[in-house]
């Protein structure tokens, strides 16, 4: 009974991933988030319109329908979804991967960002004293040092880790810490559409439907979904740190993985913060993982065994 148990969970297991993280699943879902940016760009481009228009009022407290440039906000913010959705996709194949997809996405929640503050700036000649204008400025410097060392990270990466799991004789631990980073994969995703869903309901009821809204419930709206979603990985990354030693116990591999969910901390931490903070922790947290990375490389090259 607990054998054909068993048998049955795998193959829903089984099934769910295919039907959630094949590559085919992967190209319909790509389509469908363009096809969805495309639209809710034009209806963004269409409510400011109707907003210069007067024909309709959303108030003064909704700043990304006061310029045509803020419409680019939303197109990026489905794009965001779609490499969260990659970054679980990655997981099963490449733990390296799958934290370069976080690195990815805070770089590019801080491009959304840019879009965004775009159509605010004052563009006065004492720029430096003028918080929107300085915060923007910290935006730009910190996606030029991020893309960097994103580049830095899948330099040190090598390409195979893309290809996930190579078919060859594989030890009964290997085999085991690859099922499980299925099953973490394919459970991520219905949470990963959980916590979208909760965030749109949330930023609706909040932006156009609560005329008064508690100190205590003030939130920024870059960090919407991402700050939860972050939380979550956290957990997903302790439980790789743990599920790995089914492969490896290797010290380098093990430090290596702490580091990788240090990193992720850091970023999580820094939803929670506001303007210069908020770069130097999203620097910080990916130099350390790039760090991380290169002095496991360096050694394993020396060959030292523990």
């Amino acid at each position: 009974m607990i054998v054909k148990l068993k048998f049955f969970s795998e193959k829903i297991f089984e099934s769910l991933f295919v039907k959630f993280l094949s590559e085919q699943s992967k190209n319909r879902i790509e389509a469908t988030i363009l096809i969805i940016a495309i639209a809710s760009f034009i209806i963004h481009l269409l409510i400011i319109l109707f907003v210069d228009f007067g024909l309709i009022n959303l108030g003064d407290s909704i700043h990304l329908f006061k310029n045509p440039i803020s419409a680019i906000y939303t197109p990026f913010s489905f794009i965001l979804v779609y490499e969260v959705y990659l970054l679980v996709y990655y997981l099963p194949k490449s733990i390296t991967v799958y934290i370069g997809k976080q690195y990815e996405i805070v770089t590019l929640i801080l491009i959304r960002r840019l879009f965004k503050d775009l159509g605010n700036l004052q563009l006065t000649s004492d720029w430096f004293s003028v918080k929107g204008d300085l915060v923007f400025t910290y935006d730009l410097i910190a996606t030029l040092i991020l893309f960097f060392l994103i580049s830095v990270f899948y330099n040190l990466n090598p390409q195979k880790d893309y290809k996930g799991p190579q078919k060859l004789e594989l030890s009964e631990g290997t085999s085991l810490f690859i099922r499980m980073k299925n099953w973490m994969a394919t459970l991520l995703v219905p949470v990963l559409v959980g916590i979208a869903a909760y965030s749109l309901i949330e930023w609706i009821d909040r932006s156009f439907y609560q005329t008064v809204i508690p100190l205590d419930k003030v939130y920024r709206i870059d960090a919407i979904f991402f700050d939860q979603f972050f939380t979550i990985l956290i957990l997903a990354d302790v439980l790789l740190l743990l599920i790995s030693f089914l492969r490896t116990d290797r010290f380098s591999m093990v430090i290596r993985n702490s580091g990788f969910v240090v990193s992720t901390i850091l970023i999580k931490i820094s939803f929670g913060t506001e303007g210069l903070l908020t770069n130097v922790l999203v620097i910080v947290a990916v130099l350390f993982g790039v760090t991380i990375l290169a002095i496991q490389k360096r050694y394993d090259q020396l060959g030292i065994s523990s």
